[in-house]
């Protein structure tokens, strides 16, 4: 595995293996990676001949007061497991040769932006949107690889890549759980014992809403209640948001109709947890 830090080359090798007639996979992360992010880059190594994986902790996605700062870090670890699962090229860059002294240049999507997580986050997903966008320049992939698991940021990708008519097939990878539902995620390592035992909770409120939908339940008012019952099964899990809406748009739905994403984002202590659910109707 080649450990490239300079985007210059990042782009000099991509453009060479192009060349070649190789079909590059890409998995952008932020490092600290588990089991989630290897489900990805096996993804990329089924159906790629050149897999790339990024690690880059994106300051423009975060909010002041967010966890930039704190967010974990571990690169010798995240090589190993890079390496075992077969990747190709690690491209690691400084964020001063991405984000030079007079960058002025963001992109954006408008309206899906603002909606489940940007709502609460303002400038989030135009950080995100930037970042990938650079990110799909240097590592010229033919396939980027996505979790489900982030689903907004999922469809914003697709809708970016579609409206700047990129040359890029985005592959949406299924959300890789811990035995007890929860979704695996950087950011578990921040839970204490006691919150740890009650994040599953989000994950049955889930699975409780496919049980009523599958039995024909299309109300969303109906199936909101029911998840959030189970949400307040402990004092410790805070909601922020419940949503149901079209994946296409995001917009809020009163009956579930087409391709339905169901999302939340939760507290636990200090704590921001995602998780979704995507039916079809």
């Amino acid at each position: 595995m080649r450990l490239v830090k300079n985007p210059a080359e990042m782009q000099q090798e991509a453009t060479s293996l192009k060349l070649q007639g190789k079909t590059i996979g890409f998995v952008p992360t932020m490092g600290y990676l588990h089991k989630g992010h290897l489900a990805l880059v096996q993804k990329a190594r089924e159906e790629c001949n050149i897999v790339v994986v990024s690690i880059f902790v994106n300051p423009t996605q975060f909010s002041p007061g967010e966890d930039f700062e704190r967010y974990p870090r571990d690169l010798r670890r995240d090589q190993a497991l890079l390496l075992e699962s077969g990747v190709d090229y690690l491209f690691y860059p400084e964020a001063a040769a991405i984000y030079p002294s007079n960058y002025k240049t963001f992109a954006e999507v408008k309206t899906l932006q603002d909606k489940l997580c940007g709502a609460f986050r303002p400038g989030h997903f135009k950080g995100v949107c930037t970042i990938v966008l650079k990110l799909f320049n240097l590592v010229m992939p033919n396939r980027a690889y996505f979790g489900i698991k982030d689903a907004q940021q999922l469809r914003i990708i697709e809708k970016m890549v579609e409206d700047f008519n990129l040359n890029i097939i985005i592959v949406p990878v299924p959300t890789v759980r811990e035995a007890d539902g929860l979704a695996m995620s950087s950011r578990n390592i921040y839970l204490t014992p006691q919150e740890r035992q009650a994040a599953p909770l989000i994950y049955q409120g889930l699975l409780a809403a496919k049980t009523i939908i599958e039995q024909g339940e299309r109300r969303a008012a109906v199936i909101q209640e029911l998840i959030m019952q189970k949400l307040q099964n402990s004092p410790l899990l805070k909601p922020q948001y419940l949503s149901i809406v079209s994946y296409e748009t995001l917009e809020d739905l009163e009956y579930l109709q087409g391709k339905v994403l169901i999302a939340l984002a939760a507290f636990l202590g200090k704590t921001r947890l995602i998780d979704n659910l995507i039916v079809e109707i």
